[in-house]
């Protein structure tokens, strides 16, 4: 709202829209220089006159009620009187629709995410896709459009020929029954471990792959197997991810809809033969051929990937297409999309793909043909078995502390995840994604829970349990809430409108601020691809919250001052368990 507001007053003193203006404003790096402060130095061409007089200029020119302006070299700093805003602020951050965006106006945006492979186990390495994808629909959502995720699993292609012929080369029906998932890994390790040695291992499992396309009856026996004990593994990884998805469809389903693309590409002349195999030739892009079908007649993912794109658009109605996918596929889907364009498909300009950087394990990349996997599953475990232990420390009496240390240690596995930038390689330390201190889901949440006690207090509920303390870095200590809330000078005042400086004191007022700037964050996330300026926003309004908790008294202020600060804590609460509700992160209420 600030933000907005200082531009609508500056855009008519400079000749730039007010969305121009706002992209220039910038939070002045001491805040006794201002609350806002607005460059001049773009307009100096325009204008044709020094930035510095320009900024004097519009200084005095722009004063109006609520806001003060100052010149400071090329700068604007621009001050608002906190005693007229705050109660507009305050009402407008409690609003059920602020913070709603209408970016999208209702477009479909269809997002690929997850897509694990079936017969492979669910590793720490695809959390990536599956949080980042979670989160984005969330935020897609959020800001206006119509999202709709789909789990494209990988459960065809030629690594269902490898492990075929693993299974029927060194398996057994005994061993893969009691433990499925495992005892897959270990044969498609295994075949790569032997056709180092016996090449005919590829020959044979191309032949079986080529069986499968052709309904051979042992190998689809066999593929409906891996794949039915598969997604029941997934399905309860998912579930305690507090994911779901609109869609589940494997590379399969789009079988039969491959050959009307191949048909299309032939008739459009865009397929050529090479070395006996059918590409799409891209060089006028600077690109590899696109292979569509390899030399033995059977189809491969770039094919699959034209089906599912077409399919996507045209059956789901999607106006936008979202891949996230790693950033080593680049070269794939530029592939993909470049070849949607020659076939004539000017909605290809509306598929992206949303890459990440590599989960990496203590250094080392994950890759199951080695059997360099850690499980998701045993991850998570530890987690919360690490988050009970602490909360028993601190709070032994807490009631279903067992599915609160389940929202925490899952949630500090997630939010580890999402606060980084998504282009980051995250070299996984569960040790770090677990922490109670410093910018982790575990301190986001329990300030959460932080403030329903004081909430709780402020109405006259008496709690026993002793709190946790948390500094504003983070850190964890022992104290109780009496002890946090001195050392201020505090005004009563009966009503809230026009409510003098000394009730706003500087950390509720820069906590009122931040809360109010939340639209601008969801934005940004949005036009970004990126879930961690949420995730870092969240972060910022717990630390806002804890340095206002710690300097100004809420629970047993005067009663003017207390409505004030009870409903910026109300505000504040609401927004971080709604902020970790859009990155998949429960709130506990207790901690």
């Amino acid at each position: 709202m600030l933000l907005k507001q200082a531009a609508t007053q500056i855009a008519p003193l400079t000749g730039l829209t007010p969305e121009e203006v706002l992209r220039l404003l910038e939070v002045p790096p001491q805040e006794e220089m201002g609350d806002v402060a607005f460059p001049c130095f773009t307009l100096a061409k325009s204008l044709r006159k020094a930035p510095v007089v320009i900024a004097g200029e519009i200084a005095v020119a722009l004063q109006t009620e609520g806001m003060d302006a100052t010149a400071a070299g090329p700068y604007v700093n621009i001050r608002f009187d906190r005693n007229v805003l705050s109660p507009q602020l305050l009402e407008e951050v409690g609003s059920e629709t602020f913070g709603k965006l209408q970016l999208g106006q209702g477009a479909r945006v269809v997002i690929d995410m997850s897509s694990p492979n079936i017969a492979k186990p669910f590793g720490i390495g695809h959390l990536r896709s599956t949080v980042i994808g979670a989160a984005l629909y969330r935020l897609y959502n959020e800001a206006g459009y119509t999202s709709v995720s789909v789990n494209h699993l990988g459960d065809w292609g030629t690594q269902f020929g490898k492990q075929i012929t693993a299974y029927k080369r060194w398996g057994n029906e005994e061993t893969l029954q009691a433990d499925p998932i495992r005892n897959s890994l270990e044969l498609y390790v295994r075949f790569h471990d032997e056709a180092e040695k016996d090449p005919s291992l590829e020959t044979e499992a191309r032949e079986w792959f080529r069986k499968l396309e052709q309904g051979d009856e042992e190998a689809q026996r066999l593929w409906t197997f891996f794949v039915n004990v598969s997604m029941q593994e997934f399905n309860r990884m998912y579930e305690r991810l507090n994911v779901d998805f609109d869609h589940t469809l494997g590379e399969s389903f789009y079988n039969d809809k491959m050959g009307a693309v191949v048909e299309e590409l032939r008739a459009k002349g865009l397929l050529e033969e090479s070395d006996g195999a059918l590409v799409v030739r891209l060089d006028e892009e600077n690109m590899p051929p696109c292979l569509i079908i390899k030399k033995d007649g059977t189809t491969i993912y770039p094919t699959r990937d034209l089906a599912t794109a077409i399919y996507r658009h045209d059956v789901m109605q999607a106006d936008k297409l979202l891949y996230v996918v790693g950033g080593e596929q680049k070269l794939h889907f530029r592939q993909v999309f470049t070849v949607l364009s020659k076939m004539g498909y000017d909605w290809a300009d509306h598929c992206e793909h949303i890459p990440f950087g590599l989960m990496r394990f203590e250094g080392r990349k994950m890759s199951t043909r080695r059997g360099k996997v850690v499980f998701l599953q045993e991850v998570l475990d530890e987690a919360v078995a690490r988050a009970l232990q602490i909360i028993q420390e601190k709070n032994p009496n807490l009631e279903q502390a067992e599915q609160v240390a389940e929202a925490v240690g899952v949630g500090a596995i997630i939010f580890g995840d999402l606060r980084n930038n998504r282009m980051n390689d995250i070299d996984f330390s569960l040790e770090d994604a677990v922490s109670f201190e410093g910018e982790t889901g575990p301190y986001v949440q329990y300030t959460h829970a932080r403030i329903q006690s004081v909430l709780a207090k402020a109405a006259n509920v008496s709690h026993d349990e002793q709190e946790m303390d948390l500094d504003t870095n983070g850190s964890i200590a022992e104290s109780t809430e009496a002890s946090a809330e001195v050392g201020e000078t505090h005004l009563e005042k009966d009503r809230m409108n026009n409510l003098p400086v000394a009730i706003i004191g500087d950390t509720s007022w820069a906590l009122l601020k931040l809360l109010s700037d939340y639209p601008s964050y969801l934005e940004k996330a949005v036009l970004r691809n990126e879930p961690s300026v949420i995730a870092k926003y969240t972060i910022d309004v717990a630390q806002a919250f804890n340095r206002f908790y710690h300097a100004e008294r809420i629970a047993d202020a005067p009663s003017g001052v207390k409505a004030f600060r009870v409903k910026l804590a109300e505000h504040t609460a609401k927004r971080l368990a709604y902020n970790l509700s859009l990155l998949g992160v429960r709130a506990p209420e207790r901690m």
